[in-house]
Parts: structure tokens; sequence; C-alpha cells
């Protein structure tokens, strides 16, 4: 874990020590623990120098104690947190593997990382993969074939799915949010329990999906979905 060091006053500010150490506030890597200290060496200095730091001490630790926190937080969007950014050479290329436990629950053993990669016009290696509770936004998967694909609780928020292939597809429980869908095919496909706030879907093939009452109505409040997508969903 780094660290952040710095000498204090002799008067000194946060939990009295009678150690004669230096400052130190420990500086939160990913996945790293966190340990906020602080300490000062005390003298024999008259109670009113001491005095003096009194309500510093409490704004000084504050302030540390807030940027050590968010430093290492999950980033925070759409209301869901997200771990931080996967740091693994190869986590783009896991999604050619994909999950082999969870599935439809979204259960696995450590989360697949696809935020900003790109799979476009992949003809093969996303076919029937399961990748349950995918991180994807902002990732790119225009014209790739994602056939009987099981995205199951993924989180796809600002990906781009342009012409994508989604034909017997399980997509329940998908946060579509402000996602490009333009032209996708999502015959036969499973929507239910998924969102699509904001998402392009013009042009959008939706014929003969499976998809609930509640969640129809959601989505045929789209403006994007053309007349004959409308159609095929059974929008009113």
């Amino acid at each position: 874990m780094a660290t952040l060091s710095f000498p204090l006053p002799r008067n000194g500010f946060c939990l009295r020590n009678s150690s004669p150490r230096r400052h130190v506030f420990p500086i939160p890597e990913l996945h790293s623990s966190i340990r906020i200290t602080c300490s000062a060496r005390y003298g024999s200095e008259s109670k009113g120098g001491l005095f003096q730091f009194k309500e510093l001490k409490s704004v000084a630790c504050g302030i540390f104690a807030v940027w050590a926190v968010t430093a290492a937080s999950p980033v925070i969007a759409g209301g869901q947190r997200l771990p931080p950014l996967s740091t693994e050479a190869d986590r783009c290329e896991k999604a050619f593997v994909g999950n082999t436990i969870g599935q439809a629950n979204g259960v696995y053993d450590k989360p697949i990382d696809l935020r900003f990669c790109d799979y476009t016009n992949d003809a093969s290696n996303l076919k029937g993969k399961s990748l349950a509770a995918a991180l994807m936004s902002d990732a790119k998967f225009d014209g790739a074939d994602m056939s009987e694909v099981v995205m199951s609780k993924a989180y796809a928020v600002g990906a781009s799915f342009k012409g994508v292939n989604f034909s017997n597809a399980v997509l329940d429980r998908v946060n579509f949010g402000k996602a490009n869908l333009r032209g996708a095919v999502f015959k036969n496909a499973v929507l239910s329990g998924s969102t699509f706030d904001e998402a392009q879907l013009g042009d959008a093939v939706f014929e003969d999906t499976i998809i609930g009452y509640i969640d129809l109505q959601k989505i045929c409040r789209n403006i994007t979905i053309n007349a004959e997508g409308r159609a095929e969903l059974g929008c009113r």
C-alpha cells in the first residue's frame, strides 16, 4: 500500500500519541484496504498552544478520511455501484470464455469486466457465451453475432450494439440505458426485466420477443422504435 507522509507541528492535531513518528496517511490503491492514522508528537508545550489546533484537527482528519474513502470507492453510475475498472491485460478476451457459473441468476466467481472493449463485427467468439452480470458500459459490439448469448443482469449502459444479432438470446434484467441498439435483432430473445431508458432502438427487430406486460409498457414509451418494431412488440 502506498503512503503519503508529512510532519506535523509539535502541538499537533488528531489523536494524541506519545510516539515521535511522522504523520502518515496511506494512499489506497485498487482493491486495497483503507487505514487512516492521525498522530503527532507532544512535548511540554502549554495547553494553550494545543487548544489552537482543536478545531483544525477535526477538519484535517475529515478531509483526509473523505479523500481516502473516495479514492478507493467503486464507481457509481446510474445509481448502481460498480467496481473499479479491471487492470487485467486480458480482460476483454474473457468475453470469449464467459462465465461458467451462475448464468440466469447473474452469480459469478469474478465479474467479467468488458467496459470500453471493442468487439466490432465479431462473427463467432461471442455467440452462445454466458456473460451473466458482465460489465459492458461504453463497450462496442457493433455488427457482432451475439445469438444465444446469456446476458442476465448485465450492465450495458452507454454501450453500442448497432446491428447486433441477439436472436434466441437471454437478455433478462439487463440495463441498456443510453445504449445504441439501432438495427439490433431481438428475434425470439428474452427481454423480461430489462430496461432501455434513453436507448436508441431505431430499426430494431422484435419478432417473437419474450417480454413481460409491465416491461412491454415501458419499452413502448421509447419514441425511437419505428412503426414496424412497435407492431412486433404489440405496442398500443
